[in-house]
């Protein structure tokens, strides 16, 4: 398994044993065409040196090709992440040390993976770090290719003992995070030879592969056969590993540095690299390690946030996904099922053994999503405005125009609208599918309090939606793909109506004294302290009707508001336009002091459940996904939010102050946790009289853990102080 590393000028090359496969060999002259070709282009290359940066072959016996190499890692509490791209390859070692140690390589080709899982130690593990990456092509024993990674990794344990390997979709492998159980058919069996152990299986419809090798470089290596594989460290000395980690699903096109963003784009390399981590051709992929694929309503807001630093390569290759996704109705779909998992399904189903993807349209609010979005790039951005046309011309993978799936939302939308519209009652406002615990952004069982009418979907994202709908349909750009009888003319006067009825249902106001009591008892329950968000309440109250109102996250099925503060009117000041009054409710609400508002000295939360009953607060502590921690792109949206409505010119002085206000408390909160915004969430806890940042899902109260690098978090990139 040859590898070149260019940007030293020195060829390596290695020969790692591998059961069941024959490495690349190649004849002696053709070798050393490739030495000189590998150190005469790292020599001239103008790219920053990485001196772990190598080629990969394409085929065995071909000359290796130069590729553009993406490497670089983040270290989150006890979790090291490793990321490497390069052509064809694409991977993310994640390391979790600790008690509970743990191997994950990630792999967005078919969201597919490879891990280790060992039983617990006396003592914590602690994994030093990841060393000579390269990327590798093997053949399975079809002569199917294997893409993959190469690495030297250093561990402080006297000896790790294999629980676990399972190798698959990375669905299955977030499963077995969860539950700790994975179907029969996906049992991997270990074979040792010497100082190395191999888990090796063909893909459930014999296409392709999953392979994970693992040889001792400096320790020793006992087990096989039935008996658990040990690695043990030799005396006194760290134990070091050569891990090779292959997957046989369809490489994806990366979409490359050059091409990925404009000049407007912030200076962030980390950010820039987590993009780049997440950007292909064929689509986004939402997050690593536990969402390496497609996710409708990320792909949606990333682009709308990054669309200032974005270039329109990247832009469409987000959009086109969305598009090409869409079911016959003009549903976005959230999320794919693709390749073991695909078959795991289908197979489960009807005993079809194939990979053909499966799309899940659960959710309700990316499908009011897409229209005010599409319409921001072909309506307002210079360069879509310019593209327009001919980005409505081509096609989907189904054979379908843009415009013509374009038009099967907007229809959608409309025909989902005119009931509210026609009798504006809370039974014809939006719900969630029937059955469906989880219909938006907050798609945990407790995301919503249970509830089943979202606050954002109907007060903000349909009335967006229909004004995009106006919009597009006075542009004349969708005059080839709609008719008359599609009603798109009514869109606007539509949005009027849910613009001015659907937001009254989910007000909450509570008299200032109830309020003031609530927020005592909620901190004293939680250990946390309330003066600073008590002067902040009384302060506002003192001129102005005792009260503190804020829009409830959801309705239940009665149509009963849930008196969960929530960071979801962010999405108001990016997609509508609020009047002042509602501006500065809406910012005093948000940017309060937790726990009587939303701001914390490491974040702004998502939830506050002081104001609801202890049952309610018992589904949004800082433990849960969607409770009171810190989602990194809430912040972002806020900010833009912010930035928006600070560029009308209708709002008066007093109005323009609050927010301005309200900008610098939140970008001092984001400013305190540069370290971490590219990740997924995180959470805190109160100590020595302060709030500490913890990372969420490494303390075993958390119900998850969060990804390090997320598509909707890199959003940074376009937004920034002001």
């Amino acid at each position: 398994m040859p590898a070149w590393d260019i940007a030293t000028n020195d060829v390596i090359a290695m020969n790692v044993t591998m059961p069941q496969f024959r490495c690349c060999r190649l004849h002696n002259k053709l070798y050393m065409v490739t030495i000189v070709l590998c150190v005469f282009l790292g020599a001239c290359s103008d790219a920053p040196r990485d001196s772990s940066a190598t080629s990969s072959a394409e085929t065995p016996g071909e000359i290796h090709k130069i590729a553009e190499t993406l490497q670089f890692s983040i270290r989150e509490g006890r979790i090291y992440n490793r990321f490497f791209r390069q052509g064809p390859v694409a991977a993310h070692t994640v390391l979790t040390s600790g008690r509970q140690p743990r191997l994950i390589v990630a792999f967005p080709a078919g969201n597919s993976g490879v891990s280790l899982w060992f039983e617990p130690a006396e003592s914590d593990v602690y994994w030093s770090g990841i060393d000579a990456v390269r990327g590798v092509h093997e053949q399975n024993r079809d002569g199917e290719p294997l893409y993959g990674i190469e690495s030297e990794i250093t561990v402080d344990a006297a000896q790790l003992t294999v629980h676990k390997a399972v190798l698959s979709n990375i669905r299955v492998i977030r499963n077995y995070l969860h539950s700790g159980e994975i179907p029969d058919s996906l049992e991997t069996d270990v074979s040792v030879d010497g100082r190395t152990a191999t888990w090796y299986r063909d893909r459930l419809d014999g296409h392709g592969g999953y392979q994970l090798t693992v040889e001792v470089i400096e320790g020793s290596l006992t087990g096989g056969r039935g008996t658990p594989v040990i690695f043990r460290a030799p005396p006194d000395e760290s134990l070091r590993l050569r891990v090779v980690a292959l997957s046989g699903d369809t490489p994806l096109t990366p979409i490359e540095a050059d091409e990925l963003l404009t000049p407007d784009a912030i200076a962030d390399p980390l950010a820039k690299n987590v993009l780049a981590f997440l950007s292909y051709r064929e689509k986004l992929l939402a997050g690593s390690w536990r969402f390496c694929t497609y996710f409708g309503r990320d792909t949606l807001m990333s682009v709308r946030l990054l669309m200032p630093a974005l270039t329109t390569t990247t832009i469409e290759a987000g959009f086109g996904s969305v598009l090409t996704r869409l079911n016959a109705d003009g549903e976005v779909a959230h999320e794919e099922d693709i390749g073991e998992f695909a078959v795991l399904r289908r197979s489960a189903a009807d005993g079809e053994a194939s990979d053909e993807p499966l799309y899940d349209y659960h959710m309700v609010d990316d499908d009011f999503m897409l229209a005010p979005i599409i319409a921001r790039y072909l309506l307002d951005h210079a360069e879509g405005k310019n593209r327009a046309a001919s980005f409505l011309r081509e096609q989907t993978a189904q054979g379908q125009t843009h415009g013509e799936a374009l038009v099967s939302n907007l229809r959608f939308v409309l025909a989902a609208a005119r009931p509210f519209a026609k009798e504006p009652n809370a039974s014809n406002l939006i719900k969630l599918k029937e059955g469906v615990p989880a219909g938006q952004w907050r798609d945990s069982r407790e995301g919503l309090g249970y509830g089943r009418i979202p606050y954002d979907v109907n007060a903000v994202f349909v009335p967006a939606a229909l004004t995009a709908i106006a919009r597009l349909h006075d542009s004349g750009l969708l005059a080839d793909y709609a008719s008359a009888a599609d009603g798109f003319a009514e869109a606007r006067m539509l949005a009027d109506v849910w613009t001015t009825s659907a937001p009254p249902f989910f007000a909450v106001t509570i008299p200032y004294d109830q309020a003031r009591r609530q927020v005592v008892d909620y901190a004293a329950k939680t250990s946390i302290p309330d003066r600073a968000a008590l002067k902040f309440i009384d302060a506002e109250t003192a001129d102005s009707p005792a009260a503190v109102s804020f829009y409830a996250v959801a309705l239940d099925a009665q149509g009963q508001a849930l008196p969960i503060l929530n960071s979801d009117e962010g999405f108001a000041m990016l997609f509508v336009n609020p009047s002042a009054a509602e501006l500065e409710r809406s910012a005093m609400a948000l940017t309060r002091p937790f726990p009587a508002g939303l701001l914390t000295p490491v974040g702004l939360v998502t939830a506050n459940p002081a104001y609801a009953s202890d049952e309610l607060r018992q589904l949004f502590t800082h433990n849960h996904y969607h409770g009171s921690v810190v989602w990194s792109w809430h912040q972002a949206l806020l900010a833009a939010g912010l930035k928006r409505q600070l560029q009308r010119g209708d709002l008066p002085a007093s109005t323009r102050l609050k927010l301005t206000d309200a900008q610098t408390r939140l970008w001092d909160a984001i400013s305190s946790t540069n370290a971490v915004r590219n990740s997924e969430l995180w959470s805190w806890s109160f100590e020595n009289g302060d709030y500490q940042l913890e990372p969420f899902g490494q303390r075993l109260s958390d119900e998850t853990e969060s990804n390090a690098a997320q598509l909707w978090s890199s959003v940074y990139l376009a937004i920034s102080p002001p």
